[in-house]
């Protein structure tokens, strides 16, 4: 089974290359394994379809270079954080036995961000007790912990924990974000419902978002993230 450096757990398809996919691809770029698996089809999106979705979640796959993409199925907009629910959160972490798992903003705009937040992270911890049990392909897995939690910042301002430069990928992060052309400014899709996210306002902001935080490490652009674990690095000089 491929083992990922780095698994990002977001709610909706789409919702990882808003947050983090300049991280993504850095990463990617150094060499590390990463992947998405989504948590909901985002089918009560207004706009598109869970289906239209699929295929735009994978065709952004490929922009990024992921080594997996996949979706649990669990029900958009309706979910809580469950059992049965973290017991698939546990199973897809120990399938991949990642080292870093990031997932949703603390909280939001979109109640399914805050929800998906607290899901993952209670799931993560879990997946760490060998007396929880999960089975996969008929035969039992082996507890695992990731060792960070990170959480990326999306609609409401939260301070950023750590700050990654992305300034060299934000080209492709964009274009990883159009592949989503039902959700997004597009067009093509001129005469579907208008949305809060479908404005070219709301790209505009993320990019401004980017520039802020970029500012703060001498970046054009950067992305930021949370962490309930207090961080920490080898000397002084490793930071900006």
């Amino acid at each position: 089974m491929m083992k990922l450096d780095i698994l990002v757990l977001p709610v909706h398809p789409d919702d990882a290359e808003l947050g983090c996919s300049g991280t993504i691809l850095k990463h990617i770029a150094l060499g590390k394994k990463v992947g998405i698996v989504d948590l909901t089809r985002g089918e009560l999106g207004t706009r598109g379809s869970a289906e239209v979705r699929a295929k735009e979640a994978a065709a952004s796959a490929e922009i990024l270079g992921l080594s997996v993409r996949e979706n649990l199925g669990i029900p958009d907009g309706f979910f809580e954080n469950t059992k049965e629910y973290q017991l698939k959160v546990i199973s897809v972490i120990r399938k991949y036995r990642p080292e870093i798992v990031i997932t949703n903003a603390y909280y939001d705009r979109h109640p399914d961000h805050g929800r998906s937040s607290d899901l993952v992270e209670t799931s993560t911890f879990l997946a760490g007790l060998r007396k929880v049990e999960t089975i996969a392909d008929n035969e039992p897995q082996e507890a695992w912990r990731p060792k960070l939690l990170l959480h990326f910042i999306q609609d409401h301002y939260i301070r950023p924990d750590v700050l990654v430069d992305v300034t060299e990928f934000w080209d492709k992060k964009i274009d990883s974000i159009r592949a989503f052309g039902s959700q997004f400014h597009n067009p093509e899709w001129e005469n579907e419902p208008q949305t809060y996210i479908s404005s070219p306002e709301f790209l505009r902001g993320i990019e401004a978002r980017a520039t802020e935080f970029g500012k703060s490490i001498g970046a054009k652009y950067a992305e930021g993230f949370t962490s309930r674990k207090i961080l920490g690095v080898d000397n002084l000089f490793d930071l900006k």
